[in-house]
């Protein structure tokens, strides 16, 4: 159904004041929060879009909305946050469309970037004392962007940077004894375990497909 006018530019509103609060969230270093206030603005998505074409006089728009997902939920293994994101994509075509980015094919990098940094959590688990300006040389590509994660993980409180020379050592700020969650990215089945049992490939008891699973946040209910 087509939108008037002013329900385009209502949209356009709600999602910006929306926006506000992500950007107050992420300078918080609250990215979690972050991403859920940018989730919430998905809504609003298609009607901004449209008002911004017709009367902002744009051909492509940025969605900043998103570009937030896909910058963050990666760093924090959110699995479930990219997944909506595909939903999204799939279901509401006008916004890749629209887009002045290929959305697809970044919530695809995100994803890889996420198995990525699960690497990168595997071997910091069983290397304690990694040094940072080593990453780039153990796992391939730009050593800058290692650097950038080890730091963004160091705001949120997930590993410690200890000055040694020139560089830092790693070590993580959490305890991998503790219980976590995580999902198997082929069946979706949701396991409680200690989180370093999550860091090595194992087989899935529900769909004994060998997986890497995907840790999830901590107020994830069984079933969602």
């Amino acid at each position: 159904m087509a939108m008037t006018k002013a329900e385009m530019e209502r949209h356009s509103t709600q999602y910006q004041t929306v926006l506000t609060d992500v950007r107050h969230a992420i300078q918080a270093g609250d990215y979690k929060k972050g991403i859920a206030l940018a989730i919430s603005a998905w809504d609003h998505i298609d009607g901004m879009m449209q008002y911004e074409r017709k009367y902002g006089g744009h051909e492509s728009v940025d969605v900043e909305a998103i570009d937030t997902v896909l910058k963050f939920a990666p760093i924090l293994f959110d699995f479930e946050s990219l997944d909506k994101l595909e939903s999204l994509l799939k279901n509401q075509r006008r916004i890749e469309k629209n887009a002045s980015a290929n959305l697809t094919n970044l919530r695809v990098k995100a994803t890889e970037l996420m198995w990525d940094l699960h690497r990168l959590w595997g071997h910091l688990e069983h290397n304690p004392g990694q040094r940072q300006d080593e990453l780039g040389r153990t796992f391939g590509g730009d050593q800058d962007r290692w650097r950038g994660l080890a730091e963004t993980w160091e705001k949120i409180g997930l590993l410690s940077r200890i000055p040694e020379g020139d560089s830092y050592r790693l070590s993580f700020s959490t305890r991998m004894d503790e219980p976590a969650l995580a999902k198997c990215p082929s069946c979706a089945a949701v396991g409680k375990a200690h989180k370093s049992q999550f860091l090595n490939e194992v087989s899935c008891p529900k769909c004994h497909t060998v997986v890497s699973f995907v840790l999830l946040s901590t107020d994830h209910k069984v079933g969602n």
